[in-house]
């Protein structure tokens, strides 16, 4: 099935996003961090406000994608610029529906749950699969960077309302996604959960426990958090992600390579 589908698609060649491996959710993590703290730096801390921000923002989203998708093969810089600039832009979603027209985060956690089911629905029913290991066909990118930003967006609403909404506090809402990644993590090595609802789970949860983590780490200390700041946070991440990147750019440690068309 999946073999047909690409190898009637033009643009068929390699997968199109990097293995999941350790390397992955390290810069996944630490990509979904650097979405908070650097939407909060470019909107308060350099004084842009929310909505140039997200119009800044979009736009570099837009020509980022547009290079992934011109692209026939998995590009390390590529795809996690991609994703880091997804993960800002979905927090400032969320931020522009909560702080300027004033959704609460329950609405926007919930909206954004739905966008999310409705999407992943709609990705099964055109292509039967939800594995990222078939991203080689057009389509399925579209599907899969939109699943991306609603995760990011959803993530964002889901991390504030527990930490800041319920006031939890940043640390302990951290753990909590921490613990609901582990308690994935083992259903997947020992119960033998579903490998692909394993992945797209643990997906979800690293979103909250990045912008937690992020507020956690750069927040002053008057508001629960250690007092990095957002300057400080956001450049340790961003110096420990072009590591790695380098590092799979160098090895191709996390390439899949896809047969291609005969």
């Amino acid at each position: 099935m999946e073999k047909q589908v690409a190898n009637t698609d033009f643009k068929q060649m390699l997968n199109k996003v990097p293995e999941v491996t350790f390397y992955f959710w390290v810069i996944k993590v630490m990509a979904t961090t650097v979405g908070e703290t650097a939407a909060d730096f470019l909107a308060v801390n350099l004084d842009f406000g929310l909505t140039a921000t997200s119009y800044i923002m979009t736009g570099l989203l837009v020509f980022s994608l547009a290079s992934q998708f011109r692209a026939k093969q998995y590009v390390p810089w590529m795809y996690w610029l991609a994703v880091v600039l997804i993960s800002i832009v979905g927090t400032l979603i969320t931020d522009n529906l909560v702080d300027n027209m004033g959704v609460s985060l329950e609405i926007t956690t919930i909206v954004f749950s739905i966008a999310l089911a409705l999407t992943f629905l709609a990705w099964f029913s055109s292509e039967k699969t939800l594995s990222i290991h078939s991203i080689y066909t057009s389509k399925r990118e579209i599907f899969y960077w939109l699943t991306i930003l609603f995760t990011f967006a959803l993530g964002t609403a889901a991390g504030d309302l527990l930490s800041e909404g319920s006031g939890l506090g940043y640390d302990t809402a951290g753990m909590i996604f921490a613990a609901g990644i582990a308690a994935v993590t083992m259903a997947y090595y020992f119960l033998k959960m579903n490998a692909v609802l394993a992945f797209w789970l643990a997906y979800i949860l690293t979103r909250p426990l990045g912008a937690s983590l992020g507020d956690l780490l750069s927040k002053p200390v008057a508001e629960n958090g250690i007092g990095m700041g957002t300057v400080e946070t956001s450049a340790l991440f961003v110096t420990v992600i072009f590591s790695l990147v380098l590092f799979l750019t160098i090895t191709k440690k996390d390439q899949i390579t896809i047969p291609s068309k005969d």
